[in-house]
């Protein structure tokens, strides 16, 4: 193990270990990911989660399990399709015979997931964690009833979502663990979708993560590559383009869940793989993530820089000072003039940076014009330059001029034109350094 890359990892991942502490998170680990051989590491990445301070539900589903053990029996499942919003899906008609066989097979499921939790051996990761897991009759139901002259039986729909005994049960410090059935006030049980229980609860809650564990790492795009973050917007428009395209209805059904959750009261939702190990973690606790991140907010976005920002640009520009790639700004200098900068921020990380400087009342200086180097080449330079040009106008700047060492092309690929030092504003020709022999540039606007 390199101890300083695991060092350094730690000390990245302590702003998200603060920003989940007390948050509430609804986990959905459909019969697939149970059934995985990496569930045992999944189980002990949830612990570290409780470990951590975030309050968890877990949503478990029986899918498979169900489908083997009404086969063992004898039963063969009556599955008939039902659209939900673009998707189609299939539900199992539930008769009473198969409705005890379903009840079995969740109450085993639930013993064992108890089992898993309740582990704590030395020198594995639940060693001392001691979990309490707990459950109840949190999830209300009523019947799917009867659809084109067919009754689906004990079928069910979520009715309601008892959220605040969740909540009791979450400030005790418990993780709660809900089946895919529910009860009813007649005393019925009945068989639900597992990923309408996990959205509706997530819902209720109020939930600041839905994440859901799915076969693929995340969703794909047609090319089969992973979409790292989509706006709940721009899931539903790939959910039309993808069933337009090729019908792909089994593989969208987390990310409409997810449109679903995200277009409610829930925050964020993130579809990761069972079958990687380390997939929640990773996610969470990294910017960049290993699934598919889906959310209501702006995941990144440009904004006047605040005093707070002070020490994500000096961490941003430091390196290209180094290389001399900028003129060196000290902590208090970039205090005293942050009013002056712009800033993108991703996932509480300043990836670029620009500010504008009025030298007189009719030019300004583009300068400290920056980007991160993992996040270079998608445009985030432009963005700060037209959010630059557009508070020069505002101040009713008539150019914008520049100096720079490295990247003349970039400039003039935007209406940038070559000038001289003669050109400059009379206090910023004062200042020129001559040793740096800086290109300067200018821009009318």
């Amino acid at each position: 193990m390199d101890i300083k890359q695991y060092v350094n990892w730690f000390r990245h991942s302590t702003p998200y270990i603060n920003a989940y502490r007390g948050k509430v998170f609804v986990i959905l680990l459909p019969g697939e990911a149970l059934a995985h051989d990496n569930f045992w590491n999944i189980a002990n990445d949830i612990t570290l989660l409780n470990s951590l301070g975030v309050k968890l539900v877990l949503v478990y589903g029986a899918r498979p399990q169900i489908d083997a053990a009404l086969n063992a029996a004898g039963y063969k499942s009556e599955m008939l399709e039902k659209i939900t919003g673009q998707i189609r899906n299939t539900v199992r008609i539930t008769d009473a015979p198969s409705l005890d066989i379903i009840k079995s097979v969740a109450g085993k499921l639930r013993i064992d997931i108890e089992a898993t939790f309740s582990m704590g051996v030395v020198n594995s990761p639940m060693h001392g964690a001691d979990l309490t897991i707990t459950g109840g009759n949190f999830v209300l139901a009523k019947p799917f009833g009867i659809q084109n002259g067919i009754d689906y039986g004990f079928t069910g729909e979520v009715r309601k979502v008892e959220a605040d005994a969740i909540g009791k049960q979450l400030d005790n410090g418990h993780i709660v663990l809900i089946s895919s059935l529910g009860y009813s006030p007649t005393g019925e049980v009945f068989n639900l979708a597992v990923e309408d229980v996990a959205c509706a609860t997530a819902i209720a809650l109020k939930a600041d993560k839905l994440l859901i564990y799915g076969e693929e790492a995340g969703i794909l795009d047609q090319d089969g590559e992973r979409i790292s973050k989509l706006s709940a917007e721009e899931a539903q428009q790939l959910i039309k383009e993808k069933i337009a395209a090729n019908g792909l209805d089994e593989e969208l059904k987390n990310l409409e869940l997810s449109v679903k959750a995200c277009s409610a009261t829930v925050k964020r939702s993130q579809v990761i793989s069972y079958e990687d190990d380390g997939a929640l973690l990773i996610e969470l606790f990294t910017r960049d993530g290993i699934g598919t991140l889906i959310t209501q907010e702006l995941y990144e976005y440009l904004r006047p820089a605040v005093i707070t920002d002070v020490g994500g640009i000096l961490e941003l520009i430091e390196p290209l000072e180094a290389e001399g790639v900028l003129v060196h700004r000290s902590r208090e200098l970039l205090e005293s003039e942050i009013e002056q900068f712009f800033v993108i921020e991703r996932e509480g990380m300043i990836i670029a940076c620009g500010a504008l400087y009025p030298q007189d009342a009719h030019s300004g200086e583009l300068a400290c014009l920056a980007t991160h180097p993992d996040y270079r080449n998608h445009n985030r330079a432009h963005l700060i330059l037209e959010q630059v040009e557009k508070q020069a106008r505002k101040l009713s700047l008539s150019r914008l001029f520049v100096l720079t060492t490295k990247s003349p092309h970039w400039f003039v690929e935007r209406g940038f034109v070559s000038s001289s030092v003669d050109e400059l504003p009379e206090k910023k020709k004062s200042l020129y350094n001559y040793q740096r022999n800086s290109k300067i540039f200018t821009k009318p606007l």
